[in-house]
């Protein structure tokens, strides 16, 4: 709603009507960061739960900016960092208690045990209620694990990003922690809607992700044909069915569409209730790996 996608931070009033009606649907787990903007988009989520906080759980995230030098952006885990971080969102959020908080990128310079060690503080002090990590390695998670119980993990998982079933999935499961799967649509490509980037804005993150380039665009396309044909043996739309496929996939998991208009929004908690067959999960089960890395640098993921 407010940062990278097309259309973001164009229309606050649109989105606000949409976290409405997600409330009104049964929603209630929203998402968020203070890189989303920055900062614009817990703003955003501070207005829209006025009044409304005990009927939500908001995650949010911090360490890709680095209060501790001008807000440069930046990984930085320092304890100094957190406590900097914690304070603006629960300032820009309007509450006095942040859900789920999430260490959004490891640092490498900063051991992990001394982050969430600080974070174990603020779960004493009442100012966060449950710890998160996002795109953190195997090992890194059973260290943060060791020191304080760490609740949710989230990585990137759909049909056409699969590698958090070789390893990240039987851990998390193993130790008891919640799988929280981003972009589960693909970035919105596993909806059949995007052929090109001549459709994205120049400012769209999308436009300088790999699997949206050139050639491997057009090889992913044969993903979403596998996808469109599923969808139209349910009379579906084949977001509901990239949704159906991941939601089947275990419920330990809890994924987090992403949209900024309500009739996507009203499809994607539609996905709920699709069932998918046997055959159909095979099928969708045997779609190739996509062309492309996930983000042109890799390096700050799985560390």
């Amino acid at each position: 709603m407010s940062a990278f996608y097309t259309g973001s931070g164009r229309d606050d009033a649109g989105a606000l009507a949409t976290i409405h009606r997600a409330l009104e649907l049964g929603v209630t787990f929203f998402d968020t960061a203070e890189v989303y903007g920055p900062y614009a988009n817990e703003e955003l989520l501070g207005r829209a739960f006025a009044g409304r906080r005990d009927d939500v759980v908001i995650a949010t995230k911090f360490g890709t900016i680095r209060h501790t030098a001008d807000d440069a952006v930046g990984v930085d885990g320092s304890a100094a960092n957190v406590r900097l971080s914690v304070e603006g969102s629960l300032r820009r959020l309007r509450t006095d208690y942040i859900d789920l908080y999430y260490q959004h990128r490891m640092d490498p310079d900063v051991p992990v045990e001394e982050t969430v060690g600080v974070l174990g503080e603020l779960v004493q002090e009442g100012k966060i209620r449950h710890i998160g990590l996002s795109e953190a390695a195997p090992a890194t998670i059973r260290r943060a694990h060791a020191v304080h119980p760490v609740t949710a993990l989230q990585t990137e998982y759909s049909l056409w990003s699969r590698d958090p079933e070789q390893a990240i999935l039987p851990l998390v499961r193993e130790l008891g922690i919640g799988f929280v799967p981003y972009s589960p649509l693909g970035r919105g490509f596993l909806t059949g809607t995007i052929r090109s980037v001549d459709q994205l804005d120049e400012s769209d993150f999308r436009r300088s992700n790999p699997r949206f380039a050139g050639e491997n665009l057009q090889a992913n396309i044969r993903i979403v044909e596998q996808v469109d044909a599923v969808a139209g043996q349910l009379g579906a739309k084949s977001g509901q069915v990239a949704l159906a496929w991941l939601l089947a996939q275990g419920s330990d998991l809890a994924p987090i569409p992403g949209t900024k208009q309500i009739r996507y929004l009203e499809e994607n908690v539609a996905a709920d209730a699709l069932v998918l067959s046997d055959a159909q999960l095979a099928a969708l089960d045997s779609v190739a790996a996509p062309a492309g890395d996930r983000y042109a640098d890799m390096s700050p993921l799985n560390r």
